[in-house]
């Protein structure tokens, strides 16, 4: 079959995507990334064929010239109970981020997008959770759709919450900001809006149950297998550590999309500097500039690969993107989050809280007595590293990428009957 995938460009969610796209070309499929020009060669850099389609957006400009964005209650989608939201503040919450962050990432592809698959007819879209322009082109095309997660699905969720709450309104006040963005963008292709679009026919969910946000969708669970892009085995990652490894992650979506990270590397490992652990910083060259001392436990190491690392570590201490956490969690690695508050960047680390197998600051709730002393526990209470292994078994349970092909085609015949 052909299976096209959708994508904004953003590397976290892309490189979620690239195991089951291998798995579906190794298993005889025909597979495409659809994505914006300036995205392409990310896309080709994966070995998979890249389809350029609309213009670059510039959700990133905006970013970083608003970087409170991302520490403001309206951009915090962690709580999804009903009983924790006013109507008015979900719809403000609903008003804000579908305009000024849905719209701006999908609206530029969405034509190009229907042509192509209206083009090339693929059996199967699968679309990054917020490129809803992925729904509205198979529908376009009559084509079977999922959704790719890389992140607990908090979109749904509280879409459930607002749906839930907007049905205690009066009539007249029952406005929904997504269902009218994606009427008014579905229309001209003669796609009507349905919950589908929204939802997908099923969720490619890549934590396990326990992990996740409750969005009563259709899940079809997957092992996630990290994909870091260019990944080395270094010579000083054959040798075991003479002392306790801690890696030191900030990703690069803060430094690529918002301007910076939101806590201060040399910070952090000053702060670890006194602890008989071996640091390992895994940095961005951008991140690499702004060290001036480097404490004589502390290895700085750019852009390694974090499933080459892992393996070898007591602890991680990351900024709470997906691809750290997933990392980690399927290394088994205990991990201390030190993150801001957006989207679901407090739910998941505080899912591990809760199973004993993680420590959560905000970006601004810690003093550098406070994270030494959590990655003092992380490393030193084996407790942590026992509820990461069981946590890892749980995830390592769930089907390979290749057991998802399977469930892909049947879910693909059924749509033909």
């Amino acid at each position: 079959m052909r299976v096209l995938f959708v994508t904004l460009d953003e590397k976290s969610h892309l490189y979620c995507m690239v195991p089951a796209a291998w798995a579906l070309v190794a298993a005889g499929h025909e597979v495409r990334v659809a994505a914006s020009p300036g995205f392409t060669d990310v896309v080709t850099g994966t070995g998979l064929t890249a389809v350029p389609v609309g213009v670059d957006n510039t959700m990133h400009e905006g970013m970083k010239q608003n970087r409170d964005a991302q520490e403001a209650d309206i951009a915090n989608w962690n709580d999804t109970d009903p009983a924790s939201h006013t109507w008015e503040a979900l719809h403000q919450r609903f008003t804000f981020t579908v305009w000024a962050g849905f719209a701006i990432y999908n609206d530029e592809m969405v034509g190009d997008l229907v042509a192509h698959a209206r083009e090339w007819q693929p059996d199967l879209v699968v679309w990054d959770a917020l490129t809803y322009a992925g729904a509205i082109a198979a529908k376009a095309c009559g084509a079977a759709h999922v959704r790719q997660l890389c992140w607990a699905d908090v979109w749904c969720a509280m879409r459930r919450t607002f749906l839930e709450v907007m049905a205690e309104q009066p009539p007249e006040q029952r406005e929904d900001p997504l269902y009218d963005w994606l009427e008014l963008t579905g229309r001209p292709y003669g796609v009507d809006f349905d919950e589908e679009l929204v939802t997908g026919q099923a969720t490619i969910d890549p934590l396990p149950e326990s992990l996740g946000a409750r969005s009563g969708v259709r899940r079809l669970p997957v092992r996630h297998v990290p994909y870091n892009g260019r990944a080395v085995v270094w010579d000083w990652l054959r040798e075991p550590p003479s002392r306790p490894r801690v890696c030191l992650t900030l990703g690069s979506s803060n430094t690529d999309a918002f301007g910076g990270d939101y806590v201060s590397i040399p910070e952090i490992l000053a702060a670890l500097s006194t602890l008989d652990i071996e640091v390992v910083a895994a940095l961005v060259p951008e991140q690499r500039k702004a060290l001036d001392e480097v404490p004589a436990n502390v290895r700085v190491v750019e852009s390694v690969a974090l499933h080459t690392v892992l393996p070898s570590c007591s602890a991680i201490v990351h900024h709470g993107g997906f691809g750290s956490y997933g990392a980690a969690l399927v290394a088994g690695v205990p991990q201390l989050t030190v993150t801001t508050p957006i989207a679901d960047h407090l739910l998941r680390p505080q899912r591990l809280v809760d199973e004993g197998a993680g420590l959560l600051f905000t970006h601004n709730g810690f003093t550098a007595e406070d994270l030494r002393s959590a990655v003092a526990r992380l490393v030193g209470e084996p407790e942590f590293a026992a509820n990461a292994h069981r946590l890892r078994d749980l995830a390592l349970a769930q089907p390979t990428p290749h057991e998802l092909v399977a469930d892909l085609e049947k879910l693909v015949a059924e749509r033909r009957e």
